[in-house]
């Protein structure tokens, strides 16, 4: 007989594994709960690791803020002429001293600065574009890649500064008449350093978009009917940024020493009309009775030309991600 009094046991169907009641572990959940980090989260995470980017980009900014700023601390006129205080040492009334016209080195220091750091930061994005633009046509455009790199092998063959001296004679006199002696020569300095120095960064694009360019995920990208603007603007040019930027802070100290070259020999801009290269160009004929007005103008350009260096080591690294991921 069977005792129904028993207790009925449930068994469980040996063929269903049990059900796992194991909790995430904290990395688990950390993971979880933390916020995806954007890509320039990572780049900037990757750049303040560089020590030497690090004190370039203060060095420069440092720099920036001094000409830009400085004028409305020191706000002595830099083209204020006064014999009487000519050819004076450094002194609490003007620190770096003044000219053989009496005019406060400070002060045109500040004013110098301005200009050629302008005219390195226009020239360089003009030549970042040409340069970016014919780049990336050239690689990803595999019937315009002969023509395009021959033009630039063609813009490279030419002797760089006979050309600068050609454009600043032929068109220095039209550009100003049209916009004025200081504003004409500005453009035709930035137009003449821009236009010779795109083809190093039309180079490093155009082979580094033939290798993108072969990648799955612009295959994929082909594949599902994307349009080719559409192809560089969102797969192509986002990973060629490391290059760029490069080239861009590169550029920008070419271009300065471009145009302290062009101001040192006489081409560039009038006298009254200070930059680095001109201070340098009016401190060589007082070299030996008064170095201090090599030195300061000098100094300028050395420390910007070394800061951009360092910073463009630093982004080099950061947006890299083949660097940034170890």
């Amino acid at each position: 007989m069977t005792d129904h009094n028993q207790s009925d046991t449930l068994v469980p169907d040996e063929g269903l594994a049990p059900a796992s009641t194991a909790l995430p572990t904290a990395d688990v959940m950390e993971e979880l709960t933390t916020p995806p980090r954007s890509q320039w989260r990572d780049v900037w995470d990757q750049f303040k690791t560089h020590k030497g980017a690090m004190i370039g980009a203060m060095l420069f900014i440092f720099i920036v803020a001094a000409v830009y700023l400085g004028p409305f601390l020191w706000t002595i006129d830099p083209t204020q002429i006064d014999i009487r205080a000519r050819n004076q040492g450094p002194s609490w009334a003007h620190p770096f001293g003044t000219d053989q016209l009496g005019r406060d080195i400070m002060a045109r220091m500040m004013s110098g600065g301005q200009t050629s750091v302008s005219v390195g930061i226009t020239a360089m994005l003009l030549a970042l574009f040409l340069g970016s633009f014919i780049g990336v046509v050239a690689g990803f455009f595999k019937r315009l890649d002969g023509p395009l790199m021959r033009l630039t092998d063609l813009f490279l063959a030419l002797p760089l500064l006979p050309l600068l001296l050609v454009m600043m004679l032929l068109f220095r006199e039209p550009l100003s008449a049209a916009f004025g002696l200081e504003r004409g020569i500005f453009i035709l300095i930035v137009c003449a350093i821009g236009i010779t120095s795109w083809m190093p960064t039309a180079r490093i694009v155009r082979g580094d978009v033939l290798a993108i360019k072969e990648r799955e995920f612009v295959l994929a990208a082909r594949s599902i009917g994307t349009s080719n603007t559409q192809i560089i603007t969102r797969h192509i040019l986002p990973n060629v940024l490391s290059p760029i930027m490069v080239s861009a802070t590169l550029g920008i100290a070419t271009a300065i020493i471009t145009e302290s070259a062009l101001s040192f020999l006489g081409l560039g801009f009038p006298p009254d009309f200070p930059t680095w290269g001109r201070l340098l160009f009016d401190g060589v004929d007082y070299l030996q009775q008064y170095p201090e007005r090599v030195f300061w103008p000098g100094l300028a350009i050395s420390l910007t030309v070394l800061s951009v260096n360092y910073l463009g080591d630093g982004l080099r690294d950061a947006l890299d991600p083949r660097i940034r991921g170890r």
